[in-house]
């Protein structure tokens, strides 16, 4: 019987992403195919089907699932683009020179999807899947290297490489690694980095612990925590993209959270311009550091007694 849950095993099995394994891809997988909940899965046809006049009418109709007239957006960015993708759909196969705004537009299964649909719970099942992969893809590894390509590489001080999920946040703290601590901390050592997707990309737990530090809430950690053993100081760098810079309320936070620590405590606001570092003038906290990566040999010191170093 073409169930719901079998067109989600179906899509799974084809390589498609796990946001279009859910239950609305699995609905349009069926609909595209005209199969109904009594159907077997060898029945499947290939015609041309609208969003709204063939596939919701058929969802709401046959599986009793209805969906808002303005869903009809989320069908096609969210599931049948991605079907296109991955060669499980065909956009307007049947009239190829429609324009874009075209009320007839329509999509329809492709025909090799439709020959391993076809196959479904029976003994060719595994080889079509199988010529299906090799030659359509899967779907959801070419996502995946194209995150990996976007990742963005950090070489730490052991000559080891991290990769930092993309965005403006974590190309700033790639700039603290790798120029500020050269710069004011050199030879010192990386403990802890944190990644906008990954809390715990990067810790030093034996360090870390040696330093009296916790290391079993890293939502309280500040972004980038260096160790210079030499002067025994302990940099905590705030990367602010948005928000968050070290501001008198974190500092109690932190002073509280690093009791135990026996090292000098180093605040640092790092910023990646001059323009982002205005928005927040009037929330850094005095006797802390401000570090703006597009300056990268200079601090801007909100203290007058002295130039670098511990609050106390």
């Amino acid at each position: 019987m073409a169930t719901i849950e079998e067109a989600q095993e179906i899509l799974e099995a084809l390589g498609m992403p796990s946001a279009q394994t859910n239950r609305m891809s699995g609905l349009t997988l069926l609909a595209l195919c005209g199969l109904k909940p009594n159907d077997l899965w060898s029945v499947a046809n290939r015609t041309g089907c609208t969003v709204t006049k063939s596939i919701m009418s058929h969802v709401k109709e046959h599986y009793g699932i209805e969906y808002a007239p303005n869903t009809r957006e989320t069908f096609r960015r969210q599931v049948l683009h991605q079907f296109i993708q991955g060669g499980i759909a065909d956009y307007n196969p049947f009239e190829p020179d429609l324009p874009t705004n075209s009320p007839r537009a329509h999509y329809a299964i492709t025909k090799a999807a439709l020959t391993v649909v076809q196959a479904y719970g029976g003994e060719g099942w595994p080889s079509v899947r199988t010529t299906f992969l090799r030659e359509q893809g899967s779907l959801a590894e070419r996502y995946a290297r194209h995150r990996d390509r976007a990742m963005i590489p950090v070489t730490v001080g052991d000559g080891n490489e991290l990769r930092l999920s993309p965005g403006r946040h974590n190309e700033l703290q790639k700039a603290i690694v790798e120029q500020f601590a050269p710069r004011f901390a050199p030879g010192a050592e990386l403990l802890y980095l944190g990644d906008t997707a990954k809390k715990d990309l990067f810790v030093n737990g034996v360090a870390l612990q040696r330093l009296g530090i916790p290391i079993n809430d890293h939502d309280k950690l500040p972004d980038v925590v260096i160790y210079d053993a030499e002067r025994n100081w302990l940099f905590l760098v705030e990367a602010v993209t948005s928000h968050g810079p070290v501001s008198p309320k974190r500092v109690v936070e932190l002073e509280e959270m690093l009791a135990a620590c026996p090292a000098g405590i180093v605040y640092v606001s790092a910023f990646p311009d001059f323009k982002e570092f205005q928005k927040h003038l009037k929330g850094i906290s005095w006797e802390t550091e401000v570090w703006l990566s597009d300056a990268p040999d200079h601090m801007i010191h909100y203290d007058g007694d002295r130039f670098l170093g511990p609050r106390k």
